[in-house]
C-alpha cells in the first residue's frame, strides 16, 4: 500500500538496524549510555545549546520544556492549531498546571507585534505570561516555514521565554537552507523529532541551557520517561541525522508533485501536502475511507481537510498511485 499518513510510519533501514544493534549501551538513568550522550552532545551542539535531553516521544520532549518555562499558574501563549494544545490531549493543563491562551494567526501567518502585544506582565490581578510556544514546521497549516525574520522579530519584541516545537525543524531547515544554529540561539528551548522524516523508529530530544536540562531530567523521570540501555534507540537517531537529513529534500519534491497533480491542494513548502474539500461532496473522513480501499492510506484532519505527508518510505511509484486514486475520487 501507498502510505502517506504520516511521516511516523517508517520503518528503519537495514543500515541503520545495523546501527541499533551495534550501540554500545548503558544505563541512562544514572548517565551510563555512552549512545545517548553522544546523541545529546551532537543535537545540543546541532542548535548551539550546552545540552539536550532525549525522551521517547515528542509529546513528552514539549511538556517537560514548557514545564521548564512555566511554574504552574502561569500563562503560555501559542497558536490556536499548535500541536502542543491541539494533539497532546491537555497534558500542558493536567501535568504542568499551565495555563494557556492563543492567537488566531497559523504557520507562516504568526504576527510578531500581535503576540507581543499579547503578553501579560507580572502583577495583580493578570495571569503572567512566561513563554510563548511557537511551532516549526507547523502540521496543521501544511508544513509551513515561518520565515527566520519572523521568529527574529518576535524575540526582539518579548523578553520572556520562547520554546520552539520543532517536530519538523529539520524540514525547514532543509527546505531554506537556515542554519539549525541560527533557529536555536532564538529559542530558550526546543523539542526535535528523530521519527518524524529522518526514519528513527523512536525519539525526541529536549535542548537547551544545562541547566534547564538538569531539571529536565528530574521532569522526565517523574513523567516515566527515564531509560535504562536506550543506546539501541539513540543510534538510530544518530544514524537518521547523519543519513537521513539531507534526503529530506526527494520528500519535499514528492510532495511537490502531489500539491501540482491532485486537485484541490494547497501549495506546501516542504513535506505535507493539504486536500481542501470545501468544494467537493466529500468530507475527509469519507475520503480517506475510499482512498484506503484502493490502497492509498490518507489522514482525516478536520471534517473538510485531509493530508497526505511524503516521507522515507514513500516512493515515485506511491506518489503515482495517489494521484491517479485521489484524482479519480475528487472528480465524482
Amino acid at each position: 500500500m501507498a502510505d502517506f499518513r504520516s511521516d511516523t510510519v517508517t520503518r528503519p533501514t537495514a543500515e541503520m538496524r545495523a546501527a541499533m544493534a551495534a550501540a554500545p549501551v548503558g544505563d541512562d538513568v544514572f548517565g551510563d549510555d555512552p549512545t545517548v550522550n553522544a546523541l545529546e552532545a551532537q543535537v545540543a551542539a546541532m542548535f548551539g545549546h550546552e545540552a539536550a535531553l532525549f525522551c521517547p516521544s515528542g509529546t513528552m520532549a514539549n511538556q517537560i520544556a514548557m514545564q521548564l518555562l512555566v511554574p504552574p499558574g502561569g500563562e503560555l501563549l501559542a497558536g490556536a492549531d499548535a500541536h502542543v494544545l491541539t494533539y497532546e490531549l491537555g497534558a500542558a493543563a493536567v501535568l504542568g498546571g499551565v495555563s494557556t491562551r492563543t492567537w488566531g494567526s497559523v504557520g507562516a501567518g504568526l504576527d510578531a507585534d500581535e503576540i507581543a502585544a499579547m503578553v501579560r506582565p507580572d502583577g495583580y490581578p493578570s495571569n503572567p505570561t512566561r513563554a510563548i510556544a511557537v511551532e516549526q514546521t507547523h502540521n496543521l497549516a501544511g508544513g509551513t516555514i515561518i520565515p527566520l525574520e519572523t521568529l527574529t522579530a518576535l524575540r526582539a519584541r518579548t523578553d520572556v521565554a520562547l520554546h520552539c516545537d520543532g517536530a519538523r525543524i529539520w524540514h525547514a531547515h532543509v527546505a531554506t537552507d537556515t542554519p539549525l544554529d541560527a533557529y536555536g540561539r532564538l529559542f530558550d528551548t526546543l523539542s526535535v523529532c528523530l521519527s518524524k522524516g529522518l526514519g528513527a523508529p523512536v525519539g525526541s530530544l529536549v535542548v537547551g541551557s544545562a541547566e534547564r536540562i538538569t531539571r529536565a531530567r528530574v521532569l522526565r523521570k517523574r513523567m516515566g520517561g527515564g531509560m535504562r540501555q536506550v543506546g539501541i534507540l539513540a543510534a538510530a537517531g544518530q544514524y537518521a541525522l547523519t543519513h537521513h537529513l539531507k534526503r529530506l529534500a526527494d520528500d519535499h519534491g514528492r510532495a511537490k508533485r502531489l500539491a501540482e497533480g491532485l486537485p484541490h491542494t494547497r501549495a506546501t513548502q516542504t513535506n505535507i501536502v493539504l486536500i481542501d474539500l470545501s468544494e467537493t461532496r466529500w468530507d475527509a473522513p469519507g475520503l480517506v475511507a475510499a482512498a484506503a480501499g484502493k490502497d492509498v492510506h490518507i489522514v482525516p484532519m478536520l471534517p473538510k481537510i485531509a493530508r497526505l505527508i511524503t516521507h522515507l518510505d514513500v516512493t515515485d511509484d506511491d506518489v503515482d498511485l495517489a494521484i491517479d486514486v485521489l484524482s479519480e475520487l475528487l472528480a465524482t
